[in-house]
């Protein structure tokens, strides 16, 4: 994760970036992707695609990318869950 930020050049930044290697978080949120197709090519465990805003340890705004029929990963539409939305919904709490 240390080269991922700071390749993302977030090393003198707020931000902090957290690896998930057992799945631990990813699957006390419920974010789990549990559909087959990932699974069926050795995906096991992979987190959904999603983003949140916390503040004090409370989430305040939480997007998720997915449509279960078509998409389960989020891949192909992530927009809800980049840096233009979340902004947007973090703005809009004030």
């Amino acid at each position: 994760m240390k080269a991922w930020q700071k390749d993302q050049g977030c090393d003198d930044s707020m931000l902090t970036m957290y690896g998930d290697p057992t799945g631990a978080l990813t699957k006390a949120l419920g974010m789990e992707m549990t559909h087959p197709g990932p699974v069926g090519v050795g995906l096991l465990g992979r987190c959904k695609r999603h983003a949140m805003y916390a503040d004090d340890g409370v989430v305040k705004s939480f997007h998720l990318a997915e449509d279960p029929e078509h998409d389960p990963a989020g891949d192909e539409f992530p927009e809800e869950t980049l840096a233009p939305a979340l902004l947007e919904a973090i703005g809009s709490l004030k």
